[in-house]
């Protein structure tokens, strides 16, 4: 099913027993700005609904996504994921529930040059006991889930599994950091910009691995990019632009 961007809403007639992503007055600037960057009546996410922000690159999309994830608070509002105020946990409390709870595919990757492919899969359940419980749900040791999710993104070559994740490709090093957002069956998948360095028949195959992954545990997903011709692959799509007030104002004069 999909809403086209211009029917789009921010979601405030959903039910609220079922939202797994809640924002509601929520305003955010950067130090030194006197403009907001992001400024959201409401907004909500389902759980285990896919959900496409489209907006162009600056536009605050990667500050909602800091915002969600807990990296940083707003100065207004409120932001709750399953059904937790981030703004009630210090820095630590916030940490520790984006380690449990949410697992994130970040534009650049961030793998770990260091490690190994198996390695960098593995790193979040070193970092959560709850993430490590449920990747030992469907499997014997966190190493084979690791290898599980790394087989269904067609990443399960055994000379892949040790190679360090610096010899390999562009494309897999995406995939990499998709197995290491989805190991231990986090409730939100956060990925922005995941495919911006992949060619149009990669992006499709990408995709279909994550939605596959994801509907395996019933994960919701909030993906960001400025490429609109993904939106009809999701349940929802939206428009940055019709829930950003922000960007109705002056020029942001820090970008996302």
């Amino acid at each position: 099913m999909h809403n086209s961007l211009s029917a789009a809403t921010s979601g405030s007639a959903l039910p609220r027993t079922d939202a797994i992503v809640e924002l509601s007055d929520v305003r955010f600037s950067w130090a030194g700005n006197g403009q907001p960057t992001v400024e959201i009546d409401a907004f909500q996410v389902q759980a285990a609904e896919r959900v496409f922000v489209q907006g162009p690159s600056g536009s605050g999309k990667s500050t909602l996504l800091s915002l969600l994830s807990g990296v940083i608070t707003p100065q207004r509002g409120s932001i709750r994921v399953l059904m937790q105020d981030m703004r009630a946990l210090d820095s630590a409390e916030r940490d520790r529930f984006r380690a449990d709870h949410i697992g994130i595919i970040f534009q650049m990757f961030n793998l770990i040059p260091y490690l190994s492919v198996v390695e960098n899969v593995t790193l979040p359940c070193g970092f959560s006991a709850r993430r490590r419980a449920r990747a030992l749900r469907n499997a014997v040791s966190v190493e084979a889930e690791a290898v599980r999710l790394l087989n269904d993104l067609d990443m399960g070559e055994p000379g892949l599994l040790r190679r360090p994740v610096t010899e390999l490709s562009v494309g897999q090093q995406q995939r990499v950091a998709a197995a290491r957002a989805l190991i231990g069956a986090p409730a939100l998948i956060i990925a922005d910009e995941p495919t911006s360095s992949l060619d149009a028949d990669r992006r499709v195959a990408f995709l279909e691995l994550l939605f596959r992954e994801c509907a395996r545990e019933q994960t919701a997903l909030i993906f960001v990019s400025h490429d609109a011709s993904l939106e009809n692959r999701f349940d929802r799509a939206i428009e940055f632009a019709a829930i950003n007030r922000a960007l109705g104002g002056p020029p942001v004069l820090r970008a996302a």
